[in-house]
């Protein structure tokens, strides 16, 4: 698969279910850019087991609010809809596979 992009129209039906990894972030960030292809290296060799997804917070202000997003990136794992791990700035591989252990 690729690493997903969800909004408002789709978010909560997206992490219903299953281990999901969310980041939180937007197209002006430096930072968030540079985790960008750290995530798609990690979708690649996780993806089988969690789902991958990006939230661009200028576009879904109401999402970010809502799990109180305050920098980016942000990095969240869901499980079965809940969340259950945060971690704030760029992330490493192992930092994420750690995160979803």
């Amino acid at each position: 698969m690729a690493v997903q992009h969800f909004g408002k129209d789709n978010f909560d039906k997206e992490i219903a279910s299953g281990v999901t990894l969310v980041d939180f972030w937007a197209t002006w960030c430096g930072p968030c850019r540079m985790q960008a292809p750290i995530l798609e290296a990690f979708e690649a060799e996780m993806g089988a087991q969690i789902k991958v997804a990006k939230v661009d917070v200028d576009e879904n202000p109401e999402i970010a609010y809502r799990y109180q997003i305050a920098s980016i990136p942000t990095l969240m794992l869901f499980k079965d809809g809940e969340p259950v791990a945060k971690r704030v700035g760029v992330q490493s591989i192992d930092a994420l596979k750690k995160m979803a252990e």
